[in-house]
């Protein structure tokens, strides 16, 4: 059995996500926020950071994406994204890097704006640049949703709920929704599924 060690509005929820639609049974683990790690936490998350899944062989996989990936090839043919050879793939992993490598950092240096600078004077600027990053890259998001209904292939994969998490963490939701809407038509979808929804509950991501 799986083992999850996650906390509410992380990226926990593309995971549990994916281990719903895989279909695969979880052990779920919440790991509180605290200014000190524990040491036994550490010992399988180095940076103190969450989600990481613990696979039945005890071996520990943080980031969200590499998690989403690797349980794409674990479980195929549950709709988590196109294994390798199949229609897709490409796109797959190019969403699922840029989302991981442009979006999701953009979004760190929002929230964490004090990682990226050593100047107290310079946090207001960090959150601006990290803004207008989200902007342009949520854009070319929109741009290659335009009259496609997922990002990846036919349908759904873990891809469009990464995507939605990140919109969600966007620092202004109306805007957000009003800005893309593609985006903001394949993310409305998302939040009307039954297991989203109740995800949701646990996580907010979005008001209900």
């Amino acid at each position: 059995m799986y083992k999850l060690y996650t906390r509410p509005g992380s990226g926990g929820f593309v995971i549990e996500a994916a281990l719903k639609l895989a279909g695969a049974a979880f052990e779920q683990i919440d790991v509180p926020k605290t200014p000190q790690p524990d040491p036994e936490f550490l010992k399988i998350s180095p940076m103190h950071q969450v989600p990481v899944l613990v696979l039945p062989d005890g071996h520990a996989v943080p980031e969200t994406a590499a998690i989403s990936l690797l349980l794409a090839e674990l479980h195929p043919g549950k709709g988590l994204g196109p294994v390798a050879g199949e229609p897709g793939r490409p796109a797959f992993l190019r969403w699922m890097a840029f989302m991981a490598t442009a979006i999701y950092m953009a979004n760190l240096r929002y929230y964490y704006p004090h990682r990226s600078t050593t100047d107290a004077a310079g946090i207001a600027a960090v959150k601006q640049a990290a803004v207008a990053e989200m902007d342009k890259e949520i854009g070319i998001l929109d741009g290659a949703l335009a009259g496609r209904d997922w990002l990846v292939g036919d349908g759904r994969t873990i891809a469009d709920v990464y995507m939605l998490m990140l919109v969600c963490w966007y620092p202004d939701l109306d805007k957000a929704r009003a800005a893309w809407p593609n985006v903001e038509r394949v993310c409305a979808g998302l939040r009307a599924d039954p297991m989203l929804a109740a995800l949701n509950k646990q996580h907010g991501m979005w008001p209900d």
